[in-house]
């Protein structure tokens, strides 16, 4: 694909060079080959891309500056230098082709597969799945009876969709996740103690573009529905529980807890390590740091906050009151120590 063909597709302006040039990947710097593509987003990276020998490199306006050289390079001006060289990083990886049906798999009875769908060794697609146009199911996933699944999907080794999921177009569920699992819900019998599973045969739903990270579990709703909505990523080993509803472009980080009934507004991120109770409710844009707690029933929101202020601790307050709160306490340690 020729640089002209990326500026065609993903806008940007051409700054120097010539739009014929042909790049077939994206690299760093220090491995760039001759027809590779970089970025750059201050002028010591743009010095250093410009000097690699590389095809291509994406920069801010106005970082080109005097590194340009007559050595053939093509400079691009992006707004977004990053953003752009990912989405350029997507097209050039293209599109894998379709491997059909193998002869290790098993399909149940009533299921549809829509064109260039690929179905790998020894995975298991359950009685009136349905499977849209081009998705990958790769070797030993197992997809339960009605699920649904999009268009342009991807689903890696491993991944099980239990009956009652959902998922829209151009998702991606990576190894080893489970989706649609009965969640923790149990009522006690107060005279004996024991336990009965409350019913959880509600559904699970996945928006478009939604990615889910290896061996993350999402469960489904109780008697309604859970649902990730569309742009929403998921790190690896995150667990959200039943009847959650997260909006869209959510950030979920590693090893983060989302307990049953809770909700998280458009925008939100949500760090590594972050814990949240039950019946929670996160605002849109709120963004809670590592470790974070929020108790069962609470309410977070960015009133009063200024934009991009991060939450820290338990309960989750802005970082500045946490550091006042730990200063009054060393101060009040110190003073008990010297008495």
């Amino acid at each position: 694909m020729t640089l002209g063909d990326l500026i065609a597709q993903l806008g940007g302006k051409l700054a120097h060079g010539a739009p014929e040039k042909v790049v077939t990947g994206v690299s760093g710097c220090e491995h760039a080959a001759a027809t590779d593509l970089l970025f750059a987003e201050d002028l010591e990276a743009a010095r250093q891309a410009l000097a690699s020998g590389a095809a291509g490199v994406v920069l801010k306006p106005g970082c080109m500056a005097e590194y340009v050289s007559d050595a053939g390079v093509v400079v691009i001006e992006a707004e977004q230098p990053r953003l752009w060289f990912a989405r350029a990083a997507k097209l050039l990886k293209g599109v894998l082709p379709a491997g059909g049906v193998h002869p290790s798999a098993v399909v149940g009875a009533d299921v549809e597969l829509g064109s260039d769908v690929t179905v790998g060794a020894c995975a298991v697609i359950g009685d009136r799945a349905r499977i849209g146009r081009g998705t990958r199911i790769e070797a030993g996933a197992s997809i339960g009876e009605g699920v649904r699944v999009g268009e342009q999907c991807r689903i890696y080794p491993r991944v099980v969709l239990y009956p009652g999921t959902s998922l829209g177009d151009r998702v991606m569920v990576h190894s080893g996740a489970v989706l649609g699992a009965d969640g923790f819900g149990y009522v006690r019998d107060a005279k004996t103690g024991a336990y009965t599973q409350f019913p959880q045969q509600g559904r699970l739903v996945l928006e478009d573009d939604v990615e889910i990270g290896a061996n993350s579990t999402v469960d489904r709703g109780a008697l309604e529905e859970t649902r990730i909505g569309r742009g929403t990523k998921i790190d690896n080993l995150v667990h959200v529980g039943h009847n959650c509803k997260l909006g869209e472009n959510v950030i979920l980080v590693a090893l983060t807890g989302i307990s049953g009934s809770s909700s998280v507004g458009d925008g939100a991120v949500i760090a590594g390590q972050v814990g949240i109770g039950d019946h929670v409710q996160i605002g849109p844009g709120v963004i809670l740091g590592g470790q974070a707690g929020v108790f069962s029933g609470s309410k977070v929101t960015t009133e009063g906050l200024k934009p991009g202020t991060v939450l820290y601790g338990t309960p989750a307050r802005p970082l500045r009151q946490v550091l006042r709160e730990q200063a009054t306490l060393a101060r009040l340690a110190k003073k008990k120590a010297g008495n």
